[in-house]
């Protein structure tokens, strides 16, 4: 077979390093699971951080629990899980050729995580920013949270309220690359980039997302239900 045959043969959608669709896919699901992993190590350090200092400060992160809103964090968790329905129809429809479905799903998709942020912002992040809850040089609990100002170790208070900042403000951040990435497919998926011969992308971005959704799973019973 000339090479202008072997090119003519070749997939529009295989890149020109790998030689069959097969290999590309296999590089690209071992790549995908190797961030995820790193992923895991990246969170895995905060989850120890946050393992050492509830054990060594049980009183300061029950008294910091208090001050979080099991509703709120509940609705929001609720909010991640329906999000991660829409995307997982969305690796569905993309894989059976339902361009118009798959863009509603990843619009549904956006539309959640938005929520989720915007009610983190309305109703946790600017609240505790008011009552003086952000650890640093302003720190000092009033208002609704004047009691505890009351509370003995005030150092533990802050490594408590310090992880929530880090660990919610990284999960969040992670949302908001998520949300740049779910624009352009969008964008790709209107120009019917993608389809049962190619899904990967899609594939993989629901593996990010559905990570992200995960972690959250782990951090709302680590701060919000403390007992």
């Amino acid at each position: 077979m000339s090479s202008a045959e072997a090119k003519a043969d070749r997939s529009p959608y295989l890149a020109h390093h790998f030689e069959s669709i097969e290999q590309q896919e296999e590089s690209c699901t071992l790549g995908m699971w190797l961030f995820l992993a790193q992923e895991v190590m990246f969170f895995g350090g905060l989850f120890m951080a946050y393992a050492v200092y509830r054990y060594m400060y049980p009183d300061a992160w029950l008294e910091g629990s208090g001050a979080l809103s099991i509703k709120i964090g509940g609705i929001n968790t609720v909010v991640l899980l329906v999000s991660s329905f829409s995307m997982a129809m969305g690796v569905y429809y993309c894989q059976i050729g339902n361009s118009k479905n798959l863009f509603r799903a990843l619009l549904v998709t956006l539309f959640l995580g938005f929520v989720f942020v915007a009610i983190k912002l309305k109703f946790e992040y600017f609240p505790k920013f008011a009552e003086g809850l952000f650890p640093g040089d302003g720190w000092g609990p009033h208002g609704h949270y004047a009691d505890l100002a009351s509370f003995g170790d005030q150092g533990a208070l802050q490594i408590f309220f310090f992880l929530y900042f880090v660990m919610t403000g990284m999960h969040a951040f992670h949302m908001l690359i998520g949300f740049v990435i779910l624009v352009v497919l969008m964008v790709m998926t209107k120009q019917n980039k993608f389809g049962p011969q190619r899904f990967m992308p899609i594939l993989f971005f629901g593996l990010y997302w559905h990570f992200v959704d995960i972690v959250w799973v782990f951090i709302f019973p680590m701060f919000y239900l403390v007992t």
